[in-house]
């Protein structure tokens, strides 16, 4: 759930993030929408869209993906457009005096300087969706979550301190892991 969250949701935020540039986009009006839909996207919490997709689709893990993309479509979307505006504008304006349409422009201009930015903040939320994904299942969108309150509900709690010790594992593991990758990506980033 955590892993095609913050992957479906990363990719959009991708996108969207140029749409929402005040240095890349003039026109007003557009910048706007994608600022106010990605806003739309982080400020509704995960569990409501979880409910709203259990509705929808039933239980299962679905809703839960569908949950963590948005919400990791307007939380990063937000994060990557704030990289993009603080780019060095210099690539930008060769690339449109070499007369780089606006695709190429971001292609070759704007996006190798923010690629490991973009990294980083895309490992970050990724740890940020394995804990929430485990709280998913508490409303029936799937996950360790679900086995979480079926285990509270049966009164397992040997099985419930089993599932609390393998999240909080993985979350650490996955901390570690995401830290020393993230480090290497910015220490990447920096010597560009």
């Amino acid at each position: 759930i955590a892993y095609l969250g913050t992957l479906i949701g990363g990719i959009g935020a991708f996108f969207l993030c140029f749409l929402a540039c005040a240095n890349l986009v003039r026109r007003r009006i557009l910048r706007l929408a994608a600022r106010r839909y990605l806003e739309f996207c982080r400020t509704v919490p995960e569990l409501v869209f979880a409910l709203l997709f259990v509705v929808a689709f039933g239980l299962g893990p679905m809703p839960g993906v569908l949950a963590l993309a948005i919400h990791t479509m307007g939380a990063l979307g937000k994060l990557f457009a704030e990289v993009v505006e603080n780019i060095d504008m210099n690539p930008v304006e060769g690339a449109i005096a070499a007369g780089a349409s606006w695709p190429k422009m971001v292609r070759f201009a704007v996006v190798p300087q923010g690629t490991s930015n973009f990294a980083s903040y895309g490992l970050l939320r990724f740890e940020i969706n394995v804990r929430e994904a485990s709280i998913m299942g508490f409303v029936g969108a799937g996950g360790i979550g679900q086995d979480l309150v079926e285990a509270i509900r049966k009164f397992y709690y040997s099985d419930v301190s089993a599932i609390l010790l393998l999240i909080i594992a993985a979350v650490m593991i996955i901390d570690l892991v995401t830290e020393q990758v993230r480090h290497r990506l910015l220490g990447v980033g920096g010597h560009r």
